[in-house]
């Protein structure tokens, strides 16, 4: 009996355990299970389930819509997607783009894709190596390398296909499982109290759905329909790009980007896969020659081809011949946010500047490397009108990449353009040869242009280094009443390209962005930086 009791003692607490881990199991699993289900099915809020009703109708699921998934959208979904943020992206089409521009990341671009761990997105894709640029004009050419020596090996420019580039940033960006890529395009901003609470879309089927999110960035791109709710656009038009694609053409100097200081404006070669070269040759205005008539390819051919290096006539010629001709209006507008809870702009929607100088992904990248720097101590976004004032900040922090860049861009380009004014002339030769010069006087400029010294006050030090060089110039061996007036005139000119510029970008938070109360906005009460 004794026996049996004993026995049956230690039957009890077995069947105990049994059951007891029974349980255990099940709940791990329910947990797991969970934890697997996708985020947009059942979300939390605060640690709560969230209604199950999907992203088009979030109640909270959704911490942060992406409109627009370019370069720019892409990257900040993958951003934010990495530091634990559900996001949703609603782009127009989720095909492989075909743009003629979006081609060239500046060296200090590739420095913020490593920083946002983006930077295999140029692996595979036959992306070739920039190395610096070769500036042309009147059958005298300069080799300008990248100031790379304080770098890794690894940091350069990179040119490429800029679909193959898109589809791979939008791949990473999808790879993580809090991160929904949807195709459908966005109608309208979803309005509360001057609060924007999400996005209408219309999906690729054509259904009608509203999606809802604490925060909604707009990214979509320089053709943008929702812009003119977030900012005060002023969009400029000061030339069109015709592009063309040169086969198996070899470049005067390999690696390096080709600036042709063409007359009426610059012309740019370089690589974009192992096989092809991209041509961007710059016309004034907003009309160009008739594809369709032969006008462009006759332009082309007795007013561009006798500018182009020989080497490359050849392979310029074939392509015209070729008939692949396509052309794009070159957007320049600066930043004029209105600051809105609920919603920012992002990328080409928000800052474009001339693509001469090649740096709209380097000021998108750089833009999306503050806001992430910003957002990451924020747990709840949901206070709209207390994270609205707290992002007014960036608009001051991402100026000194972002005016450096845009200035350089707009005061290049007017530079490098031909004028029927002397003084004007003047400042273009200058240029070249004050480049020319090596050393401090190409690596400060070239630093600038790369995005590696986003400095404006070494910018404003260097263009009017350039002018006083135009000058000096003029005025040996010996000066003479009209050689004095045209170096004021020289002076003026240059004071009339860059002044307007910087007066668009903001002076006060262009040069002094520490005096800006924004520069120091705390993170939202209850939060901790």
């Amino acid at each position: 009996m004794a026996a049996t009791a004993a026995a049956a003692g230690v039957e009890f607490p077995l069947i105990g355990v049994a059951v007891a881990t029974l349980i255990v199991t099940v709940l791990v699993a329910a947990v797991m299970r969970r934890r697997r289900r996708p985020w947009h099915q059942a979300p939390l809020v605060e640690g709560k389930p969230a209604p199950e009703a999907g992203c088009a109708v979030s109640d909270g699921g959704t911490d942060v819509i992406i409109v627009g998934a370019g370069v720019a959208g892409s990257a900040l979904a993958y951003t934010l997607g990495k530091d634990g943020r559900r996001v949703h992206v609603i782009e127009r089409d989720l095909t492989e783009p075909d743009r003629i521009v979006g081609e060239l990341l500046q060296p200090g671009g590739y420095l913020k894709l490593i920083e946002l761990g983006l930077q295999d997105c140029v692996e595979e894709i036959d992306a070739q190596r920039v190395l610096g640029y070769a500036l042309f004009k009147d059958g005298r050419n300069t080799k300008l390398a990248y100031p790379l020596e304080k770098f890794h090996s690894d940091v350069a420019g990179r040119s490429f296909h800029n679909g193959r580039f898109i589809q791979r940033m939008r791949q990473k960006a999808a790879s993580l499982p809090n991160v929904q890529l949807e195709q459908g395009t966005v109608t309208s901003l979803l309005e509360e109290n001057g609060t924007v609470k999400g996005v209408q879309y219309k999906t690729k089927s054509g259904e009608e759905l509203k999606a809802y999110a604490p925060l909604t960035i707009v990214c979509d791109g320089c053709f943008s329909n929702l812009r003119r709710a977030l900012c005060s656009p002023k969009v400029d038009v000061p030339s069109c790009f015709v592009g063309l694609v040169l086969e198996n053409c070899q470049l005067p100097h390999p690696n390096h980007g080709h600036v042709i200081l063409a007359n009426p404006s610059p012309i740019l070669f370089y690589p974009i896969s192992s096989t092809e070269v991209r041509c961007l040759v710059d016309v004034p205005g907003q009309k160009v020659p008739s594809i369709a008539t032969g006008e462009m390819a006759n332009y082309l051919k007795t007013v561009v081809a006798p500018q182009i290096p020989p080497e490359i006539y050849d392979s310029f010629i074939a392509a015209i011949d070729k008939g692949s001709i396509r052309t794009m209006p070159n957007r320049s507008m600066p930043a004029a946010p209105h600051p809105t809870p609920g919603a920012l702009l992002m990328g080409d929607a928000f800052n474009m500047r001339h693509p001469l100088t090649g740096g709209g992904m380097t000021v998108a990248l750089s833009d999306i490397v503050v806001l992430r720097n910003l957002l990451k101590p924020l747990r709840n976004l949901h206070d709209a009108s207390s994270l609205c004032k707290y992002l007014e900040s960036f608009y001051t922090l991402r100026k000194p990449v972002a005016s450096t860049i845009n200035t350089l861009a707009g005061a290049l380009y007017k530079v490098f353009s031909a004028s029927p004014d002397q003084a004007r002339n003047e400042m273009r030769q200058a240029c070249f040869d004050y480049l020319s010069l090596g050393g401090v006087f190409s690596n400060g400029p070239i630093a600038l242009l790369s995005g590696l010294n986003p400095r404006p006050l070494s910018l404003v030090a260097h263009f009017f280094a350039v002018a006083i060089y135009g000058v000096g110039r003029l005025m040996l061996p010996l000066p003479s009443p009209k050689r004095m007036w045209i170096g004021a005139r020289l002076i003026s000119g240059a004071c009339g390209i860059i002044l307007p510029i910087i007066k668009a970008e903001g002076v006060r938070q262009m040069f002094f962005p520490a005096t800006v109360p924004a520069y120091y906005r705390a993170t939202p009460t209850g939060e901790k930086a």
